[in-house]
């Protein structure tokens, strides 16, 4: 099941960017994913969704994109930063 080890690194990588950003709620994540990428998408879709349930994410919503060809590539963050 390396889709859940996919969304634990979207995730890493979701934190490190509200880091860089200076902070803020973060609402939503674009991922944009290959068809020919390897990965079950609803499988992903599923692990993604219940990461992003729990602190410190509590309720982020995961847009996932499907595209042609073969890459995984974390698109946007919708981030709140208050203004």
């Amino acid at each position: 099941m390396h889709e859940l080890s996919l969304a634990l690194e979207v995730c890493r990588m979701a934190e490190a960017g509200i880091a860089r950003s200076g902070g803020g709620r973060l609402v939503a994540v674009g991922v944009e994913v290959g068809r020919d990428a390897g990965i079950e998408l609803e499988n992903f879709r599923f692990c993604l969704a219940a990461l992003l349930d729990e602190p410190p994410f509590a309720g982020v919503r995961p847009e996932l994109i499907e595209q042609p060809g073969d890459d995984l590539r974390l698109a946007w963050l919708e981030v709140d930063d208050g203004r």
